[in-house]
């Protein structure tokens, strides 16, 4: 069915069918929430869990993976069990809000365009990512499906402060799986946000994960996920049945 749609550009213009809208996170301490446009993620930004995959961290340059913007979940919620795997893993990971437009950003500007950070999981196919890896080819299958970028509500920089002291941790069923800090991060979020903005033009909407800690492991349906980042809204996960 042909739709007629509003659009800022072009009133009652058709589509063959209707445009998704964008997902949103909740801010704290805000009415309004985050719309999500783009989702990047950095990979291997942890070394001891680099070494847990079997693999080096490479220290020239931080790498990325995306995410589709239907990807995000809202924390508490419950997501089936995904097809297509038999080792579905959690990763927990510090998230970074953009808040302003920057390109080609320096330190200070990267800094200036964060708008906040949340707790977040990057559920991720497992079999099917080693799979790929081994043959050289994307990671899409076993990184961006639906409902695999879990976020929980974003907190404003200021409130948060420098990043680096803060604590970040992973449980299942109550047994903590993932405990570290972030000051164990390869890549810092202002170095991310910098070397990113040299390849994209970043904007609000733009969620970056920047990487797990060691202790990642496959969950199976009924588990329950709570991960935490000091000064942050925990995350909280249930897995349901197979889809």
């Amino acid at each position: 069915m042909i739709e007629a749609v509003k659009s800022a550009n072009n009133e009652g213009v058709k589509t063959l069918f209707g445009s998704p809208s964008y997902p949103a996170v909740a801010v704290d301490g805000e009415d309004a929430t985050y719309p999500v446009h783009r989702i990047f993620c950095v990979g291997r930004n942890y070394a001891e869990h680099a070494k847990e995959m079997g693999v080096e961290v490479d220290r020239e340059a931080p790498f990325y993976f995306l995410k589709d913007a239907q990807a995000i979940v809202q924390s508490g919620s419950s997501v089936p069990y995904p097809s297509g795997t038999s080792n579905y893993h959690y990763e927990m990971e510090l998230v970074i809000a953009i808040g302003k437009p920057v390109f080609k950003a320096s330190a200070d500007e990267a800094k200036a365009a964060i708008y906040g950070y949340a707790a977040g999981l990057d559920m991720t196919r497992r079999d099917l990512q080693l799979e790929a890896r081994a043959k050289q080819r994307p990671w899409d299958l076993g990184k961006n499906f639906e409902k695999s970028a879990v976020i929980a509500s974003i907190a404003k920089s200021a409130t948060v402060g420098e990043i680096g002291p803060q604590r970040i941790w992973l449980s299942v069923g109550g047994i903590v799986k993932q405990d570290a800090h972030l000051a164990d991060l390869v890549w810092s979020p202002v170095e991310i946000v910098a070397h990113l903005s040299r390849f994209y033009y970043l904007a609000p909407g733009d969620l970056i994960y920047t990487g797990t800690p060691a202790g990642v492991g496959a969950v199976v349906t009924g588990d329950q996920i709570h991960g935490e980042i000091d000064g942050l809204t925990p995350v909280t996960l249930t897995i349901g049945g197979a889809e």
